[in-house]
C-alpha cells in the first residue's frame, strides 16, 4: 500500500530534525552551558539581554526575553531582557526615518551598555540589519551572540560567538533554535541558582 505522500513529507522532516538535533546536541550543548553561566552573571550584576530576530527568528527572540523576564521553570526574580523586534513604534520610526537595515542598532545604541549582552537570531545569518546591530554592539562594549543556520555565515564573523545548526531547511533550523533557546534558560536558570545553595548552605547551624 503506498503512503500518503504528505507522511512521506512528515517524515523527511522529522529524519532532518533529528539530525541537526544530534549535530547540536554533539557540537552546541558546551557553548549553550558557557553562555548559561556567562548570561546569569550578566543579568544577576544587573546587566541587560537585548534580543533581535527576523519573522520566525523574531518570535524565537521574544520566546527568550519572555523567559527571563518571566520565569523558565522554577520560581525566581526577574531579569532584565528586551526583544528589539516588540517595540513597534519603534521599529517602524526607524525604519521610515532611517531604513530597516538601522531597526536594530539604534536600538542597542538606546538601550545598551558595556558588558550587557545582545543575541541575535537568524536562520541564514545574512540579514543586514542584525549584522549592523552586532557591529555596533560590539563597538559600544556588548557581548554579541549569534544562533544562526549553517556556518559561517556573515552574522556568525560579525559576533563575538555564534551557535550555527547545520540543516537543510530554514524551518528545522527554527526548531532547532527553539531547542537552544530552552536549553539557555536551563543553563540558565541553574547558574543562577547555584550561587543561592552555595549561600544557604554556609549559614551557621544550617543543617544539610
Amino acid at each position: 500500500m503506498t503512503e500518503h505522500p504528505a507522511l512521506d513529507a512528515a517524515r523527511s522532516h522529522c529524519r532532518s530534525l533529528q539530525e541537526a538535533l544530534d549535530g547540536f546536541h554533539r557540537d552546541g550543548l558546551p557553548r549553550i552551558a558557557d553562555w548559561g553561566g556567562r548570561l546569569a552573571a550578566v543579568l544577576t550584576g544587573g546587566g541587560r539581554l537585548l534580543a533581535a530576530g527576523n519573522g520566525g527568528s523574531a518570535a524565537q527572540a521574544q520566546h527568550l526575553t519572555a523567559e527571563l523576564v518571566g520565569r523558565y521553570r522554577r520560581e525566581r526574580r526577574a531579569y532584565s531582557a528586551l526583544a528589539l523586534h516588540a517595540e513597534t513604534s519603534s521599529v517602524t520610526a526607524i525604519g521610515n526615518d532611517y531604513g530597516f537595515d538601522h531597526v536594530y542598532a539604534r536600538q542597542v545604541t538606546a538601550h545598551g551598555r558595556p558588558g550587557d549582552v545582545l543575541m541575535l537570531l537568524s536562520t541564514s545569518g545574512r540579514s543586514a540589519n542584525l549584522i549592523a546591530a552586532a557591529v555596533t554592539a560590539r563597538r559600544a562594549g556588548l557581548r554579541v551572540w549569534a544562533l544562526t543556520g549553517t556556518g559561517p555565515n556573515p552574522l556568525a564573523e560579525a559576533a563575538d560567538e555564534a551557535l550555527c545548526v547545520t540543516a537543510g531547511s530554514a524551518a528545522t533550523v527554527q526548531e532547532t533554535h527553539l531547542v537552544a533557546v530552552h536549553l539557555l534558560c536551563e543553563c540558565f536558570d541553574a547558574a543562577v541558582a547555584a550561587p543561592l545553595a552555595r549561600s544557604a548552605a554556609a549559614v551557621p547551624g544550617r543543617m544539610s
